[in-house]
């Protein structure tokens, strides 16, 4: 037995395998028959903080390479900080001491510990996002936001997505605070296999979503079929968070924030009508915050219609035309949960999210037990529907039929 500090305490290194820490979500799978569902994770995330040594050489701008290494080493490659308290206070251990769980062989190291962790929840894909990175629209320096982004895409795409065996996909970081970068990236990485569209840091207080500039970046992605995601944050440092005193507040209202901000604008500005086969996701900002954003639309809308010509129907229609990630799943109150579903045709708009390994994530059961879903509901939302939407194949003959039954699989 191998023996580690962590705050005083000792730890057995053997006990912070992944599969040991999800001992309970495999029970849960197997209780449940997972295996027979296909389960597609729209939103987990790995530490590439802890692989910029691998990262940064992939920069093209030497002088930028340069200054994002003696800047910060190993621990953040330059990324602006992010203030908060994720692990509470140490009691969720797997944060201070991942870098003790032991791998081996000639994969990944995350790829390793990726399949770990799907497989004690029984996921058959899952898309892979950076942590650190969803921050990166804050750096003071716009032109790292391009730099990193394209240096991560391009370790992601070259050296960690073709290792997993098809079971990783990837929604590559766009750099929002440069249009051109971001269809350079478009175009650059687009077709590479294990790409199933992009993704925009909500955090950012730069240009909007309906800026003319971002036109031909949209237009890119829709024409290769692919989708384009809204990944939402906190950022304690904002100045509308500075009334916070406590993480849990900056937390609770950063998250819905952002994509309530950006979806409002992407909404009013007739981008639904503009690109109408681009599926668009919003991920990791709750489901609380989407009936009131469909309500409080709906009623300056039927106000003041001039001020969004482009718009044929109401804004909450276009918001049931996009898609929700589940996490984080607000479960207090089952009878408000169930008309958020309704009110945003969940059955077939909504995905399910682990947001593992962060210490708020949900295992397929959150979705699976809610007592008002049915069979399809079920199925659509752990994985059926994003099957579909991305292109994604049954794993085994049961999960094909059941693709087949509620009309997931992608001819």
């Amino acid at each position: 037995m191998q023996l580690i500090s962590d705050n005083g305490r000792r730890v057995d290194v053997e006990e912070l395998n992944t599969s040991k820490l999800l001992a309970h979500a495999r029970q849960q799978a197997n209780a449940r028959n997972f295996d027979e569902v296909t389960i597609v994770d729209v939103d987990s995330h790995h530490y590439e903080s802890e692989h910029m040594g691998e990262i940064l050489p992939f920069m093209e701008n030497e002088v930028f390479k340069q200054l994002a290494s003696q800047k910060a080493g190993p621990a953040n490659g330059g990324l602006p900080g992010v203030v908060g308290y994720q692990d509470v206070g140490g009691r969720v251990t797997r944060y201070p001491l991942r870098d003790s769980e032991k791998t081996g062989g000639k994969l990944h190291r995350d790829i390793q510990i990726g399949q770990r962790w799907m497989d004690a929840m029984s996921v058959d894909y899952a898309c892979l996002f950076p942590t650190g990175m969803l921050n990166i629209a804050a750096h003071p320096q716009k032109e790292m936001e391009f730099e990193f982004m394209w240096a991560y895409n391009r370790w992601t795409t070259e050296k960690v997505i073709p290792e997993s065996g098809g079971r990783f996909y990837t929604m590559l970081g766009l750099p929002f605070g440069d249009a051109n970068g971001a269809l350079r990236q478009v175009e650059e990485f687009g077709d590479r296999p294990g790409v199933k569209g992009f993704m925009v840091t909500s955090v950012r207080p730069k240009l909007p979503v309906h800026d003319n500039s971002f036109m031909k970046v949209y237009r890119a992605i829709e024409e290769r079929g692919l989708s384009l995601a809204f990944h939402s944050g906190f950022s304690w440092d904002d100045a509308q968070f500075h009334s916070c005193n406590r993480f849990i507040a900056a937390h609770a209202l950063g998250f819905s924030w952002y994509n309530i901000l950006h979806c409002t604008n992407w909404v009013v500005n007739g981008m639904g009508e503009r690109f109408p086969n681009l599926p668009v996701i919003w991920i990791e900002a709750g489901l609380a915050w989407i009936p009131f954003v469909m309500q409080r639309l709906d009623h300056e809308y039927m106000l003041r219609p001039s001020e969004c010509p482009l718009l044929k129907k109401k804004p909450s229609d276009y918001m049931r035309d996009m898609y929700y990630s589940t996490q984080p799943m607000e479960l207090q109150d089952m009878d408000a949960l169930e008309t958020t579903f309704r009110m945003m045709n969940a059955e077939t708009q909504l995905l399910y999210a682990s947001d593992y390994p962060h210490w708020d994530f949900d295992l397929p059961s959150t979705i699976w037990d809610l007592p008002f879903l049915s069979e399809k509901a079920k199925h659509n939302i752990l994985g059926g529907t994003a099957a579909r939407i991305l292109g994604l194949e049954p794993r085994n003959d049961a999960q094909r039929a059941n693709l087949q039954k509620f009309g997931n699989l992608k001819t």
